[in-house]
């Protein structure tokens, strides 16, 4: 009943900069928090950054001061403003949804992922 689906990964030389996108649809009752995570091959998957439904933002120490979250609350999407990237950015970036959505009967309160998309910064 829920999608997220994102959108602005790519190839970049460093010192660039991308934005990238998640947008959520379906019966969506409340978006409780969204973010993004991210995991480049062998790694574990790791948080990037989060914004609450209260607008309260959490970074990584690594990317602090160079990404910045934000969120339109009105069309459920949420976005990352990729600044001054690094080779070490290079992974696939996940869009994270803690939802809470209405079946017709019962409300239920989930955890969504989207497909992923790949951010390479090139040196």
């Amino acid at each position: 009943q829920v999608q997220l689906v994102e959108s602005g990964g790519g190839l970049v030389q460093a010192g660039g900069s991308l934005r990238l996108s998640c947008a959520a649809s379906g019966s969506i009752s409340k978006i409780n928090a969204m973010g993004w995570y991210r995991q480049a091959p062998g790694n574990v998957r790791e948080l990037v950054a989060y914004i609450t439904s209260g607008g309260s933002t959490n970074y990584a120490d690594s990317v602090k001061g160079r990404f910045t979250i934000s969120r339109d609350i009105a069309k459920n999407v949420v976005s990352l403003q990729a600044n001054s990237l690094k080779p070490e950015d290079t992974a696939a970036y996940y869009c994270n949804a803690d939802i809470t959505y209405y079946s017709g009967k019962y409300y239920y309160t989930n955890d969504y992922w989207g497909q992923g998309t790949q951010v390479t910064v090139s040196s």
